[in-house]
This record gives structure tokens, C-alpha cells and sequence, in this order.
């Protein structure tokens, strides 16, 4: 039996760091509230009885070892940094959960055949640097030396923030483990960040797959000029052009009806009150369980911002960010769940996420599966997020039994 007093005392403990006044948390990659929080629950798996590295890119591992020698590793986790002003749950209920399930196993003298590996994801939301998932790119072997030269607001790279935080960017291969022979398959707990499961009445859910995000970055060059002097005819004002292709954005997506699209950057130059914006740069974060639909949303939303761009004789130029497609979970991983589900006398439920998440880089890699916990409201990447000790405790005990059928060496799994 997982320990629910321990699970919530350590979520408590780690949501200290970085808190801000309102109740949220601002823990961004490579800064000294990372490092603490790593420290912190590097503390909390070394309790579990678990061995702990570091890898080149950041990633924290705890290991439990199994008792069959060469045995490929199950592994669980999920990440510690957060968004800008963000819950205390996303991402830290995923590594507190999976260590309170080792540790049940060790204190249960529960052997598996299978070592089982925690693993803290370096930097999987992207808030710092507009690219998200560095750990897990770096772990699954597609992580890019390009990719590094990403940079935040102060223009520093992420590879700079590596070099500060001790690490030498030029060794981010070293990180990458062999396919199909180091890891037997990955299995994420995360909040649902949706009200399927409270509608439904239900703590734990199992996922089917995982929404592709792209993201793409709009930059509009138009015209600056005096507020005052310049005529509204032949103006070629960036942020009206801009602010149309907002609101086509919007209108395709409700077209389309399961894609979902958010502008959440938005960038005026050069800014002044009485100035005539010249230029104007938004992100824009495309979702779909659907590569196909997602792709046909970016080239009707492309389409329509080309023709804004022509009549308000601005020019557009847009710039991938990341593009993952989607990632289906597999069907043994689900089917394992769900038997632990019904095992414990609760109803199980599939449904899809619609966020994404570190498993989505090893669609190629490993075999991925994820259970959801039930959030209050649906809310997400905000101070209000929250799920119960009692639902964070279900989904550690969900978790603690589909990792104990997943590390027996007869449990074949496979990718969907």
C-alpha cells in the first residue's frame, strides 16, 4: 500500500519551491529553484533506496535495480519545472507519485524482474526558452545540437544555461539510450488538466493517446510611425493585421471543432503608447489527436494570415517552434491499467489528453502509457490547480500496480 500522508507531504515540500504570492509556483529551467527542487527529490528517491545520477542534459534518475541481469528498464516520472505563475501539481505529482511506488516496493521487499527507473525530465513545459520536452528529446537520442541555441527573454541559449548549471552542452548525445535495449517501456501519472474525470466521478484514468503540439511563431512587419500624424489611409499598422489573424486563428479552430489553438505570446514593437506598431511577433500552440486535421488547421490559418497580410500591406514570416505529432499509448500498458483499476474496485475510463507530454518524444523510442488524476475544475498551469490527497493517492496506487505487472519479464508490451 502506497502511503498518502507521505505523498502529499513531499508534493507540499517540493510546491515551497518557487512559490509566488498567490499560491502558484514559477520554477523555470536551469535556475536555482531547479536545482534546489532536484536536490530536494533527489533526497526523497535516495529514501526510496534508490541510486542517483544526473545525465547530460539534466535529467535527474533514481534506479531501482532488477533482478534479471540486462534486463531493459520500465520507466516512470515526469518533470519539476513549471510555467509562469503555475499549479503545484503538473508535472511534480508524476515524480512523487513514481518514487512513492518504488518505495512501497522497497519497503514491501517487492523484487522486479525489471529495474525501474524515476526520472525528473529536464524542462518539459518550454516556458524559459519557447521549447519544451529537452529532457526527454535528449533521453530518446532526438535531441538537436541546433535545438540548444533556443533562447530565453535575456537572449541567453539553452545551451549557455546548461554550461552555467555545470553541464557541457557539447556532450547532449551521451544522454540518449539505446532503443530496444536499455528501456522496456515508459508509464507517466499527470493531472488530466481537463473535467472528463470529474464529470465522470472517477480518480484515475487511463490515457489512449496524446494531442501533437506545434508551434509556430508569427512575426508581422509593417510600418511604425506618430500617432498623431500619420493618416489612418495608408497606414500599415502591424498589430491590427496581427489582431485579425488572432481572430482567424480562433475561427478556424471552432471550424474545424477538435482542433484547439491558443495565442499565448504576444510581442509589440516598438511599444511606445504613441506609436504606430512596426512590428509585432505571437506564438501560436496547435492542437490535434489528428496529425492530418492539425495539418489541414495550419494551412487553412496560414492561408487566411498570407491574404491579411496582402491587404494591410504588411509582411508576414512564420518560423517553426516544434512540431510533434501525435502519440498513441499502448494497448498493453492500457490493458495493464485497467486491470489494476478493476483490481482495486474502481471503474476504469479511457480517454485522450489533449496536452503534451514527455512520453509524446518516445513514440519511436519505447512503448508509452499514462494515467490521469482527476483535476478540480479542469484547471491548469495556474495557482488554482488542484487535485485531492485522496485522488493524488489513487493514482500512486494505480501507478505502484502497473509498474509491478509492467517489470515481470513475461509482460510483453509494444508500441500502437
Amino acid at each position: 500500500m502506497v502511503n498518502p500522508n507521505r505523498l502529499w507531504e513531499r508534493l507540499q515540500k517540493l510546491s515551497a519551491i518557487g512559490a509566488t504570492e498567490n499560491g502558484g509556483v514559477t520554477r523555470l529551467s536551469f535556475t536555482k529553484e531547479e536545482r534546489e527542487a532536484k536536490k530536494l527529490v533527489a533526497s526523497f528517491m535516495k529514501e526510496a533506496g534508490l541510486s542517483v545520477r544526473e545525465d547530460e542534459v539534466g535529467n535527474l534518475i533514481g534506479r531501482r535495480e532488477g533482478i534479471s541481469a540486462g534486463a531493459p528498464a520500465v520507466l516512470t516520472g515526469s518533470h519539476i519545472d513549471s510555467v509562469y505563475d503555475g499549479g503545484n501539481f503538473d508535472g511534480p505529482l508524476g515524480v512523487i507519485a513514481a518514487i512513492e511506488a518504488v518505495q512501497t516496493f522497497e519497503e514491501e521487499g517487492i523484487a522486479t524482474e525489471h529495474p525501474i527507473e524515476v526520472i525528473v525530465f529536464t524542462d518539459e513545459e518550454g516556458a524559459r526558452f519557447s521549447f519544451g520536452m529537452i529532457g526527454s528529446r535528449g533521453l530518446a537520442g532526438i535531441l538537436t545540437r541546433e535545438e540548444l541555441e533556443n533562447q530565453d527573454r535575456q537572449g541567453k541559449s539553452i545551451a549557455e544555461a546548461m554550461a552555467e548549471n555545470g553541464m557541457d552542452p557539447e556532450k547532449y548525445k551521451d544522454a540518449a539510450r539505446k532503443k530496444g535495449g536499455d528501456v522496456k517501456a515508459y508509464i507517466e501519472v499527470h493531472i488530466e488538466q481537463g473535467k472528463v474525470l470529474e464529470r465522470e466521478g472517477l480518480s484515475v484514468g487511463v490515457v489512449s493517446g496524446l494531442a501533437g503540439p506545434l508551434w509556430l511563431k508569427f512575426t508581422v512587419d509593417g510600418e511604425a510611425g506618430h500617432a498623431g500624424n500619420t493618416p489612418m489611409v495608408g497606414r500599415h499598422d502591424a498589430m491590427v493585421a496581427a489582431s485579425k489573424m488572432i481572430v482567424a486563428i480562433e475561427e478556424e479552430v471552432k471550424r474545424i471543432g477538435s482542433t484547439v489553438g491558443t495565442v499565448g505570446q504576444l510581442q509589440i514593437f516598438p511599444g511606445g503608447i504613441n506609436i504606430i506598431p512596426g512590428k509585432v511577433e505571437f506564438s501560436l500552440d496547435l492542437r490535434d489527436i489528428n496529425e492530418e486535421t492539425r495539418d489541414k488547421a495550419e494551412q487553412a490559418i496560414l492561408q487566411r494570415s498570407k491574404a491579411i497580410a496582402e491587404e494591410h500591406g504588411v509582411r508576414l514570416s512564420v518560423e517553426d517552434l516544434q512540431r510533434i505529432p501525435p502519440a498513441p499509448c499502448s494497448k498493453e500498458i492500457q490493458q495493464a491499467a485497467t486491470e489494476v483499476l478493476e483490481e482495486n474496485g474502481m471503474r476504469a475510463v479511457t480517454l485522450p489528453s489533449g496536452a503534451g507530454h514527455d512520453g509524446m518524444q518516445f513514440t519511436n523510442f519505447c512503448p508509452i502509457g499514462m494515467l490521469f488524476v482527476r483535476s478540480k475544475g479542469g484547471i491548469s498551469h495556474d495557482p488554482a490547480e488542484w487535485s485531492s490527497k485522496e485522488d493524488c493517492a489513487d493514482g500512486a496506487k494505480v501507478l505502484c500496480g502497473t509498474l509491478k505487472k509492467l517489470a515481470v519479464a513475461t509482460f510483453e508490451v509494444k508500441s500502437n
